[in-house]
């Protein structure tokens, strides 16, 4: 016959204090002195207990689960961003709820209705959703935004400026004078606003940027596009991320066209392994871990204010983007002179 599950009537009995005690400790760690936390939480191993989500979330109407969508798990970006998503959820005993769609804006959205019921809120990296949507979304749901700037939503967006005029003003001190962005999709808000910043620190460097057409941010794309980047007359490249970079530097090696002394490339992400390449990929940074556990914290301190419907806000006060995760340009081998 299985053994009865432990509760926390056990736990008071065995420590001698009251269940309420227990129950502070349990869920809200600080709220007891130090010696009485460390009974209880001895306790509850000699006595193999866990907590009951289910009985807990009829409680309290919370499940101490967010989900959290990113277009591709395999690209270490998003992984960054778990990481850090998971140990600021695990801080407070929620778990995560991680899906990857990577198919359509649509495919996202119906992700996200999915799960609504199964999670207390909803992080969104990357995503390509139309606003009105992500709007509609949260408005039932208490949901945070990575890399997108949306008015209304809680977002968190790594501030791209530092990175980008620090990669420029080095580029146009060694004497580059035109450069080419090879964007990532379309629809991607975060591949728009670097292409914006990028054209402003060029024109405020005195070198011209251009761009090429949007496209899927692979390595393969950067490799399908050598011929075009070497037709473009730029003496350097600055890739949406570190994939397209990598692949373009791949593909020309291939061709035994020297990095830098030919063409300089400079990555977005530095992402693990972009300091593996030869030479070293030069290339813009964010501390994504932390914007992991940025977005996490955001999004508890909406599921703690809300009832039974999303706060979000409709004139960008809550709503509006947190920054202060600075970007930072890391010089490496394949950036050189013009």
């Amino acid at each position: 016959m299985p053994k009865p599950q432990a509760t926390i009537y056990d736990i008071a009995a065995l420590v001698g204090v009251n269940a309420s005690t227990v129950s502070r400790a349990l869920s809200r760690p600080g709220r007891v002195s130090a010696a009485t936390q460390r009974r209880i939480e001895d306790a509850a191993r000699e006595l193999d207990y866990h907590v009951n989500t289910v009985a807990r979330a009829v409680k309290t109407g919370r499940l101490q689960t967010i989900g959290l969508l990113v277009p591709d798990i395999a690209y270490a970006v998003y992984q960054d961003i778990l990481r850090g998503a998971e140990r600021a959820a695990r801080e407070v005993d929620y778990v995560v709820l991680v899906g990857e769609e990577f198919r359509s804006a649509q495919a996202e959205l119906d992700w996200a209705r999915r799960v609504r019921a199964a999670v207390d809120g909803v992080i969104l990296a990357s995503p390509r959703i139309p606003d009105a949507r992500i709007r509609e979304f949260a408005g039932d749901k208490p949901t945070v935004v990575v890399n997108r700037v949306l008015n209304g939503v809680p977002s968190v967006v790594p501030d791209v400026a530092p990175g980008v005029r620090a990669a420029v003003v080095r580029a146009a001190e060694l004497g580059h004078r035109r450069l080419l962005y090879i964007p990532g999709v379309g629809s991607s808000w975060m591949s728009r606003s670097r292409w914006d910043i990028l054209e402003a620190a060029g024109a405020e460097a005195g070198i011209e940027a251009v761009s090429a057409p949007p496209g899927m941010p692979s390595r393969r794309r950067g490799a399908e596009l050598a011929d075009d980047v070497l037709a473009s007359g730029c003496s350097l490249v600055i890739a949406f991320n570190d994939l397209i970079a990598i692949g373009l530097l791949q593909e020309l090696q291939d061709r035994s066209v020297p990095v830098p002394e030919r063409l300089s490339i400079v990555g977005f992400d530095n992402i693990r392994g972009s300091d593996f390449t030869s030479p070293r990929l030069a290339t813009i940074g964010a501390p994504l871990n932390e914007a992991g556990g940025q977005a996490v914290r955001m999004l508890l301190a909406r599921i703690e204010g809300s009832t039974d419907r999303g706060t979000a806000a409709d004139d960008g006060g809550p709503g509006a983007p947190s920054y202060g995760l600075a970007t930072v340009f890391h010089e490496r081998g394949s950036l050189g002179p013009a």
